[in-house]
């Protein structure tokens, strides 16, 4: 059976009143092969040490950018970190070949309904359509991007609606840890969720 070296790199100023992502959080699987990386923890003074994150990177197969929606984009230290870590001849350019082939996704929570994110929504445009920044990044460091896994309406959630997405994030990483995903299989959905509901 595959075993895949899971890395969740959090990030999340606010946590502490997040229910949510507390519920995902709560339910990540305890195993040495999933490590949960929260950089607001880590590093809150933005000081990021690029080599130790470089390293974490090198160890682990599948890569998870896992952090609230921020007006459309990500929190500030994640992009920090991206500036940052994913450095010209190491993550990309011609000698820049350390993530090859490796799987990256984001897990993403959000305020806004699932309808809300369309043309004829509040919101406009599709949550993959927001995230075109960062599959690029990831194609030009020659990573496999995936589509998000997305929690949505979290403003208003209950706390059971918090608990129930938790355990089917802990089912999903356990999946992942234990099994290849097919990504001619995957790419088709919109969502992770969307197509681990299948399985």
């Amino acid at each position: 059976m595959p075993t895949n070296k899971i890395l969740i790199l959090f990030f999340h100023p606010l946590f502490e009143k997040s229910c949510a992502n507390k519920s995902l959080v709560k339910n990540i699987p305890v195993s040495k092969n999933i490590t949960f990386h929260d950089l607001y923890e880590e590093y809150p003074d933005f000081d990021i040490d690029v080599k130790r994150e470089q390293q974490l990177l090198t160890n682990h197969d599948i890569i998870i950018w896992h952090h609230p929606m921020y007006w459309y984009n990500c929190p500030p230290l994640m992009k920090q970190w991206i500036d940052l870590v994913l450095e010209y001849g190491w993550a990309y350019g011609k000698k820049g070949k350390s993530l090859k082939d490796k799987i990256i996704f984001q897990v993403i929570t959000t305020g806004g309904d699932r309808e809300s994110f369309c043309e004829t929504g509040y919101d406009r445009y599709r949550i993959v359509n927001l995230l075109e920044p960062f599959r690029q990044t990831a194609k030009v460091c020659n990573m496999l991007y995936l589509p998000p896994f997305v929690v949505h309406g979290t403003y208003k959630m209950k706390r059971q609606d918090c608990e129930k997405n938790g355990v089917v994030y802990g089912l999903f990483l356990d999946y992942l840890e234990n099994n290849n995903p097919k990504t001619a299989e995957i790419l088709p959905y919109e969502y992770l969720n969307d197509w681990f509901s299948t399985k």
